[in-house]
């Protein structure tokens, strides 16, 4: 059997293949696109006449936050500039995806002499911790950390 390669068969190999590419692009794109929020605040302009305050404010407590993943717990530790544990007014810990807003839940943190502590959600991977709390003077606090938990679920 002989295979004549004729104008319409490399038409068709060369449609085969970027149809192929065309539709692999495609289809990543649109899974980027609706799993990705996006968004960090409502009004980018308006959270922006506050940055450099907030940001100064922030600096000025002088506290550290750390997160790391030990044993399948989280771990986070607040401290003030002298290494000591900080007791903050309201505290919120939200653990998620780095890409999705889809797997997160804030977490039921115990205070455990210097850290806090809270079962890790099941599965390996990357870990966005989300940690925002309050100074007893009002003061916002936020930090972001990323984890890496080896657990696979």
């Amino acid at each position: 059997m002989s295979f004549e390669l004729t104008g319409r068969r490399v038409f068709g190999l060369f449609a085969l293949g970027f149809g192929t590419i065309i539709a692999v692009n495609v289809t990543l794109a649109v899974n980027a696109v609706r799993t990705f929020p996006g968004l960090e605040v409502a009004n980018s302009y308006v959270a922006s006449q506050h940055f450099d305050a907030d940001r100064t404010a922030q600096q000025a407590l002088g506290w550290e936050a750390v997160a790391k993943v030990e044993d399948g717990a989280l771990r986070v530790e607040l401290t003030d500039a002298e290494g000591r544990p900080v007791a903050p007014a309201a505290l919120t810990v939200t653990v998620g995806r780095p890409t999705t807003d889809r797997d997160d839940r804030v977490m039921a943190m115990a205070f455990e002499g210097v850290a806090r502590v809270a079962p890790m959600p099941e599965g390996g991977g990357a870990w966005l911790v989300r940690i925002d709390a309050e100074a007893m003077d009002g003061t916002a606090f936020h930090a972001r950390r990323i984890v890496a938990a080896d657990r696979a679920g």
